[in-house]
């Protein structure tokens, strides 16, 4: 491999220099210079250790409408809930960065899918840069995968690494994790800003010149986030994060960006001694187990990509003195603000005296406006101190003056609730299902539905029951 020129490069007016300096010479900025590399001139022998000049050939202009479109291959990885978040499977040429907290089963998720894949006669290698050979192979016994062929290479160096990929022309890698690959170019440790952001590019263009689909594993901050420069998220064609409670058996996988299918997809998997297996039935984790129905309780469907979900929402109002408290888990707090104004101004329920906590049952994350309604009549439950009827649901935004709004795809909640014995919703108005709609109609029998336009409705509904 060429070697390459070291440069520092101010990240706030983008100049250089040939040394690193406290102060950018160009505009003045201190401590904005950032370690790079000056790409040296490829050589003839175009090998994927080279530094390509693009991550696709040039072409000529073409008209947009004159392009061929065609659907992207897909290979299926043999993890179901894997798969629907990638959106059917892996892509050839593809590169996926996926993060979570440590210990969360990031390793052990990515190993049954290499094996499945190798399974099915698919060349695949595994690059471990936090364990040994030897720790990777006491989990794959673990596993139960104990006649594994799964390629495995320890190894941090991406010069390395890139000519191996070159050599084995696997189908799909997986770097685990990019945080602890480094390159001889730059003289920063491993981790940095600079050895990531570089160290990602080169296998970014690795990956788009050989058609080797490769997968990153990536750390997170204390506060969630994938570590490293943000531009790591943009390099990559999916991104995607393992969500859950390390002290449950249940794991949630989220795609946030994915070039090749729908984002906000989620896998539900649940934790085994044998490694993680799919939910095939996600709502019953976010139900309550309830014998009875108790106050504070309400039942929302609310919308992952294209799978609906129900999910209890919990609400506690108790008396909080002078100061009092508004608490939310999984749902946004300043919302809840909103919404318990929204509750006072004009339902005339007022809890300014009270603390409120709220809670979305499973460890999910809920950001759709549509749980606005489940979350005040949990509330309002919990004050009354009187139960929800057996078998209710409900879904819908409220807004600032009191309307109900409607929520999307609503007849599909309708049908997934029906279809695990609700027996009665409160949805918007514009929601209610067609009569025309026969097959819908006849999917909703044995199902009671109250339309409602503003809040006061819903609540006068409740009162009801």
């Amino acid at each position: 491999m060429a070697k390459d020129k070291t440069l520092y490069v101010c990240n706030e007016c983008g100049g250089t220099s040939t040394r690193w300096l406290g102060k950018c010479p160009s505009c003045g900025a201190w401590n904005s210079l950032v370690e790079t590399v000056a790409e040296a001139p490829i050589s003839s022998k175009n090998r994927l250790s080279s530094s390509p000049k693009g991550l696709a050939p040039a072409s000529e202009l073409t008209v947009l409408s004159e392009i061929e479109a065609s659907d992207v291959e897909r290979t299926p990885t043999g993890l179901g809930e894997l798969d629907r978040v990638l959106g059917g499977g892996i892509v050839e040429g593809g590169v996926v960065l996926i993060g979570g907290d440590p210990g969360i089963g990031k390793s052990t998720l990515l190993l049954q899918a290499l094996d499945a894949l190798q399974r099915a006669n698919l060349s695949t290698l595994y690059v471990t840069g936090e364990e040994s050979g030897a720790q990777v192979a006491l989990r794959s016994r673990r596993l139960g995968l104990d006649h594994s062929q799964v390629k495995v290479l320890a190894e941090i160096q991406l010069e390395k690494i890139l000519a191996t990929l070159d050599a084995k022309r696997p189908a799909i890698a997986v770097i685990d994790s990019i945080q602890t690959v480094y390159s001889d170019q730059l003289s920063s440790a491993p981790g940095s800003v600079a050895q990531v952001r570089e160290c990602a590019a080169h296998l970014t263009r690795a990956a788009k010149a050989s058609g080797v689909a490769i997968v990153l594993v990536g750390h997170v901050t204390k506060e969630g986030a994938l570590a490293g420069p943000r531009v790591l998220e943009h390099m990559v064609d999916t991104v995607l994060y393992f969500e859950g409670d390390t002290h449950s058996s249940y794991r949630l996988i989220r795609a946030i960006k994915n070039r090749f299918g729908a984002v906000n997809e989620i896998g539900v998997f649940a934790m085994t001694e044998k490694g993680l297996k799919g939910v095939s039935n996600p709502s019953a984790i976010f139900l309550s187990q309830h014998s009875q129905p108790v106050p504070g309780s309400c039942v929302l469907v609310t919308l992952e990509g294209t799978r609906p979900l129900l999910v209890e929402i919990q609400a506690l109002v108790d008396s909080g003195g002078p100061s009092p408290r508004r608490l939310s888990v999984g749902l946004d707090r300043d919302r809840l603000a909103m919404l318990l104004a929204v509750l006072h101004r004009h339902a005339g329920v007022s809890c300014a005296d009270q603390d409120v906590f709220v809670n979305a049952v499973g460890g999910v994350r809920i950001g759709e406006p549509a749980a606005d309604l489940a979350v005040l009549l949990a509330i309002t439950s919990s004050l009354r101190g009187k139960a929800l009827p057996q078998g209710f649901l409900a879904f819908g935004e409220v807004g600032l003056a009191g309307e109900v709004r409607p929520a999307p795809r609503g007849q599909e909640r309708l049908k997934e609730a029906a279809k695990l014995g609700f027996s009665i919703a409160i949805v918007p108005k514009a929601n209610l299902p067609k009569k025309s709609d026969g097959g819908l109609a006849k999917a909703l029998e044995g199902m009671t539905i109250y339309p409602v336009e503003r809040i006061e409705e819903a609540l006068e509904v409740v009162r009801g029951f």
